[in-house]
């Protein structure tokens, strides 16, 4: 049985803590840590849609990440910036902004001038200075076989032409280490960029002022090793990671390696 002086210790100690409470502002002792988490906004590429970051998406929210897969429109690096914009505008607090192949020339452009872009992941992406465009960049170093493998173009009512790459291709020149299944369901639900976008000049980009990041595949077919490689020297990367074996879709086939160098960028 607790004597009289045991009890006079556990209520003191009891008052001490009422009264500490008192001096928090208002809700900051239910606040949850995650709160001052950032936002990870994953946008996808060229011949990729939004489920492509479905097992990125996962470990992100098992550690608490707020995170948006928004829908590239692939229609152009100006006007899809501004898309990618708008969501960076109405997400409150800190944002990551990640983006894979054509996506990056997206991010690249869409953090200009957005204070709460505190770091860019570019996953086996482009990372274009001003006035180079996706097919430029792609080029300037042996390596990548897109071309031969792309399907006729698409005449757009509107003008211009969209570009698919055919599926019976499709898994050996976008996501060869990805089961075959899976692959043969990324090839059926592609998502076409027009010929003009990949051919847009590119903006002053943000990773000038942005704090970057880059992963990818040594074996990618789409955007050379070496181009992404001279991108992320260039753009002075604070980390740069290169998963062996992997594809164009490193995001797909090695979502843990992804995963971690954003998270890592989200706490630097």
């Amino acid at each position: 049985m607790p004597t009289p002086l045991t009890r006079l210790v556990r209520t003191t100690a009891a008052l001490g803590l009422i009264a500490l409470a008192a001096t928090l502002p208002l809700g900051a002792a239910a606040q949850p840590a995650q709160a001052a988490r950032p936002t990870i906004v994953l946008v996808h590429g060229a011949f990729a849609e939004s489920s492509s970051w479905d097992g990125v998406v996962r470990r992100l929210q098992a550690q608490h990440y707020p995170v948006i897969a928004a829908a590239n429109p692939l229609r152009g690096v100006k006007s899809d910036a501004s898309t990618i914009a708008a969501i960076v505008d109405s997400t409150q607090g800190p944002v990551v902004l990640v983006g894979h192949s054509y996506g990056g020339s997206v991010i690249s452009q869409a953090a200009l001038g957005k204070p709460n872009v505190k770091a860019l992941v570019f996953v086996a992406a482009f990372a274009p200075e001003e006035g180079e465009t996706a097919v430029e960049l792609s080029g300037r170093f042996p390596g990548s076989t897109l071309g031969p493998t792309l399907a006729p173009a698409v005449t757009l009512t509107e003008g211009g032409k969209d570009l698919y790459i055919e599926q019976g291709k499709f898994r050996d020149q976008f996501a060869a280490d990805v089961p075959a299944a899976a692959a043969r369901l990324m090839a059926a639900a592609q998502r076409p960029v027009t010929e003009a976008a990949l051919n847009e000049p590119a903006a002053s980009p943000a990773w000038k002022t942005v704090p970057s990041y880059f992963v990818y595949g040594d074996r990618d077919k789409n955007i050379p090793a070496a181009a992404q490689a001279f991108m992320a020297q260039r753009a002075k990367s604070l980390k740069t990671v290169v998963v062996k074996g992997a594809s164009h879709v490193v995001m797909t086939s090695q979502p843990d390696a992804v995963a971690k160098l954003i998270v890592e960028a989200a706490t630097h």
